[in-house]
């Protein structure tokens, strides 16, 4: 089964795709986008969960997704569609690291999709340019909340560090955090248990279908590499962000 798809069925019930409630999401929102704000952008979208969200209340707001995920982005359309919402949204199938942009952005979202541009660091470059003067990046990355294991490490790879040394990489490239929220325990087990629950599910429901096994494989191996492994080591924070002064 492809990755897309596994995705697609694991985030049924938790379209935001990331370890975060809604009510943690929601307050990011607020912080990163004041009255004043007109343009924002996701990098990574998806199914453009935190668009749909920012635009359902916030009438004045434009807002623009990037995802290389085709199905994703038809599933996006649609939703836009029954929110009343197409005429403010503008979304494109292409690789995050090539989008241009006419007009800067106010804000520009990129939350568990940093891999994409081969970490955190190079996001913020790719970030920069497409912010307007005052604008905020809103970054959501994985951390060590303690030493990680071998096991943790071949999931993660080699990349991460702790969350004090998440934060003085991002100030070191000239960003000054002004607001930030580090998932609970609670948000981040709820993630996984929906996760792989949401996908084990959908083979249990669909036992002909050819994708079933896969998905049954899938959804347990991922359970066992979360609550054997890296279950209170791996961390993820979501960071608001502005260029520090010079």
């Amino acid at each position: 089964m492809e990755r897309h798809l596994i995705s697609r069925i694991a985030h049924r019930h938790h379209p935001i795709a990331a370890p975060l409630f809604d009510e943690s999401v929601e307050r990011l929102l607020t912080r990163a986008l004041p009255e004043r704000a007109e343009r924002l952008l996701d990098l990574g979208c998806g199914e453009g969960a935190w668009l749909l969200r920012a635009l359902a209340t916030r009438p004045s707001l434009r807002a623009v997704g990037v995802d290389l995920d085709a199905d994703g982005l038809v599933r996006a359309r649609e939703a836009a569609e029954r929110l009343g919402l197409t005429r403010r949204i503008g979304l494109h199938h292409q690789d995050a690291r090539e989008f241009e942009a006419k007009e800067p952005f106010d804000a520009v979202l990129c939350i568990g999709s940093t891999h994409a541009f081969g970490g955190l660091s190079q996001t913020l470059a790719a970030v920069r340019p497409l912010l307007a003067p005052g604008g905020v990046a809103v970054v959501g990355e994985g951390y060590w909340q303690r030493e990680p294991d071998p096991l943790s490490l071949e999931i993660f790879g080699d990349g991460l560090t702790d969350l004090s040394g998440t934060v003085a990489g991002v100030t070191a490239d000239g960003w000054t955090p002004v607001y930030g929220h580090a998932s609970s325990t609670a948000e981040l087990d709820d993630y996984e248990f929906s996760w792989t629950g949401s996908l084990a599910e959908w083979a249990l429901d669909h036992p002909q279908d050819p994708g079933s096994a896969d998905a049954l494989r899938v959804a347990a191996e991922h359970r066992d590499e979360w609550l054997d492994g890296y279950r209170g080591v791996f961390g993820f924070v979501t960071l608001v962000l502005r260029r520090s002064a010079a």
